[in-house]
């Protein structure tokens, strides 16, 4: 048995319109419900009036059931079929099921080619297919070689029958021998014999066959027995490493539970880390920004100081009163202090001393040189401010230079 006779078979079957589906795994073991079925459904398919047994119940009934359907389809459509192989019922019936069903699947083919070629005739009788007229005009060409090679071979055969016809005259009139006849016939018999005894022979076989399996199926049942107690001894039977197996697993659940709380502790700790240094991030930039919104402030506010303190010094020469003069260059200072104060905040641990006292004193004034001294000593990156330091500077020392010298009477000063 192939594969591909199998799917032939059941593709056939199919196509003959068996109500039943067949699977390719129902010959796998032997299903003889199945193959009778099938022979008695193709039997009825080619004779519908055929009357064959269909009681399979019996052994002897299957064994006639497979004789009448092998001598059915001898008779009424010469077919040869193996009565063994039918009877076996597995893959090789198959092989002979196959025979029966080609025959009716490529007559319904025959058929239905011809019906479908008379309806194409009858709708294209108006229309003209040129591909269909060159297939047409090929098998016109092949059948009339055909012709030719036939005619040419029943020349032959016919120029021959002179010959022929002398020798049949003269089997024809040849008589009958009787020793010869019963010759043969003794001869078939004797064959007929053999063929017997070989059957029950193989009969016989069968039986010792039967007990000889038998046997083994007792033995094979009474291994499977003893393997299926010792299985489950063995499953009964409790391992020794198995205490120390579910110990190591109790310490491996409790490792890993603490691994889980640790990883989870560690997850919102960096989380949490993250979220401060973005907090301190956005601090930090909003102090730069302010910082340097104030700076510019402040240069805006030192430019006006300075030019307002050329004002005051202009106004200084030309005024009588010193004291007021003296008052304002006091306010000017401080502020300029308090402006320098702010920005040094900015720099690098730089630290400027200075007081938010009135009045002008020579401590006073070596503090605001040591200021100035300090603005002097800055890094290149600050240029903006050391070029206002310098401007501030020495209007503070044309100032010290001013200073009015002490009165004899403060009373003056009301």
């Amino acid at each position: 048995m192939s594969f591909r006779d199998l799917r032939n078979f059941t593709e056939m079957m199919r196509a003959l319109g068996y109500p039943r589906l067949i699977s390719m795994e129902n010959f796998r073991t032997p299903n003889f419900m199945l193959v009778s079925e099938m022979l008695l459904w193709l039997c009825r398919r080619y004779e519908p009036q055929t009357d064959v047994p269909s009681d399979v119940e019996t052994e002897q009934d299957r064994v006639f059931f497979i004789k009448a359907v092998a001598q059915f389809m001898a008779t009424k459509a010469h077919i040869k079929l193996n009565t063994k192989k039918l009877y076996q019922a597995d893959g090789y019936a198959v092989k002979e099921l196959l025979k029966i069903t080609s025959v009716l699947y490529n007559a319904m083919k025959t058929k239905g080619m011809e019906t479908t070629l008379v309806s194409e005739e009858e709708s294209s009788k108006f229309k003209f297919d040129l591909g269909s007229k060159i297939a047409d005009l090929k098998a016109a060409r092949q059948l009339a070689s055909e012709i030719t090679s036939r005619g040419a071979s029943l020349y032959d055969l016919l120029g021959k029958e002179v010959e022929l016809r002398e020798l049949r005259t003269e089997s024809i009139a040849r008589p009958l021998e009787i020793n010869e006849t019963e010759k043969v016939m003794k001869i078939a018999i004797k064959d007929v014999l053999e063929q017997v005894q070989k059957t029950k022979d193989m009969l016989n076989n069968v039986a010792s066959d039967e007990a000889n399996l038998e046997a083994k199926i007792e033995k094979r049942k009474l291994e499977l027995e003893r393997n299926q107690k010792r299985l489950q001894t063995l499953q009964s039977v409790r391992p020794a490493f198995m205490d120390e197996y579910e110990k190591i697993e109790e310490e491996l659940q409790k490792q890993y539970s603490n691994y889980l709380e640790k990883f989870r502790n560690l997850a919102y700790l960096e989380q949490q880390l993250d979220d401060h240094h973005r907090v301190e991030q956005e601090r930090f930039e909003e102090a730069e920004n302010t910082l340097r919104l104030m700076q510019n402030r402040l240069k805006e506010e030192e430019k006006c100081l300075l030019k307002s303190g050329s004002n005051n010094d202009s106004d200084i020469e030309i005024q009588e009163d010193e004291g007021s003069d003296s008052e304002e260059e006091d306010r000017q200072l401080i502020k300029q202090r308090t402006a320098m104060e702010i920005l040094m905040q900015g720099r690098s641990n730089k630290r400027i001393v200075g007081t938010m006292q009135g009045g002008e004193t020579e401590d006073d004034e070596e503090s605001e040189d040591s200021e100035i001294d300090l603005d002097d000593d800055e890094d290149d990156d600050e240029d903006d401010l050391e070029d206002d330091s310098m401007e501030i500077s020495p209007s503070k020392a044309n100032r010290r230079a001013r200073k009015p010298e002490p009165l004899e009477e403060s009373d003056n000063d009301f």
